[in-house]
């Protein structure tokens, strides 16, 4: 009886309604159910208008064993913008585009240096996966080899400081692995195609719909965001990292990250993305799972 909740960026008041649409209340400042907990799936800073808010709701949640929270790709960036390099610099290199993207957080804890570091702190606690005997969880994508890696090698799920090191190492297992499971696959765009993403970034690579076949898919298809330019072409499967994607037979899967619009929909009767943009006027939403083997577009819920 788990209720998945999607990125939530900072909008605590949107996160505060949607916990109380599903039965949740306040319990000495924390939010609680009687037979319910939440799974978080990351992404709780930048963007949004009440970032400390937020991570005081979620924390508090996750505190009092009434939630589950994993890390998000945002709170993985955080760690590595923080992080310096032993030749200077940092893990996340300081230019413009990427402190533009943790600008919110940053002015929101000025003049409270000590609480944000208490906040990092507390992001190399979540976990990068969640599973049990009846689903999966993951901020971006579960490619199943790179979580087995990933088990064999995090200490119980978790990144250390010397795993974030090891993590921005392009050539590294550990870079591959951690950018795929909290980022999500992409493939190149074929024929020197390109595209500018919502920052005015020009792309080359897009995002790929990895709980779908690729090789009954085209690169319009199999992208993530719809792009007028991409061909009805069959894909390049050697653009692949590895030809790993959701089976129909697989656990459900609940993930976050890739801003979806419209109306929440199931993408498939075993995966459900939670992500509805609500940082760019979309919605927060929620999945209340009550254990069943096919998911049911009635279990969304969202504000």
């Amino acid at each position: 009886m788990i209720d998945f909740i999607g990125d939530i960026h900072g909008y605590a008041d949107e996160l505060e309604k949607l916990l109380s649409k599903l039965g949740y209340s306040k319990d000495n400042g924390t939010y609680v159910h009687s037979d319910r907990k939440v799974l978080f799936v990351g992404d709780y800073i930048d963007r949004g208008p009440k970032i400390r808010e937020t991570l005081q709701i979620v924390r508090g949640m996750v505190e009092s064993g009434n939630a589950i929270a994993l890390m998000g790709n945002h709170e993985y960036n955080a760690l590595c913008f923080h992080f310096q390099e032993s030749e200077g610099g940092h893990l996340r290199k300081h230019e413009i585009k990427n402190i533009i993207q943790h600008y919110e957080t940053l002015k929101q804890f000025e003049n409270k240096q000590d609480e944000y570091e208490d906040y990092l702190e507390w992001f190399k606690t979540l976990p990068l996966y969640y599973e049990t005997e009846t689903f999966k969880a993951v901020h971006a994508c579960w490619d199943n080899q790179h979580i087995e890696f990933l088990r064999n090698t995090l200490e119980n799920d978790r990144l250390t400081d010397e795993h974030i090191y090891q993590s921005v190492k392009k050539g590294k297992k550990i870079n591959l692995a951690v950018e795929e499971t909290l980022k999500g696959k992409e493939i190149k765009m074929p024929n020197g195609l390109f595209f500018k993403d919502h920052q005015g970034t020009q792309r080359t690579e897009i995002r790929i719909k990895w709980w779908e076949d690729p090789s009954k898919m085209t690169y319009k298809s199999i992208s993530v965001e719809y792009l007028e330019s991409l061909p009805e072409l069959s894909i390049e499967l050697s653009e692949l990292s590895s030809l790993e994607y959701h089976r129909e037979d697989e656990k459900n899967v609940f993930f976050g990250h890739y801003w979806l619009k419209e109306e929440p929909i199931i993408l498939k009767g075993n995966a459900c993305c939670l992500d509805y943009s609500v940082a760019k006027g979309g919605k927060l939403v929620a999945y209340r799972y009550d254990g069943e083997s096919v998911l049911s577009n009635e279990k969304l819920i969202y504000i």
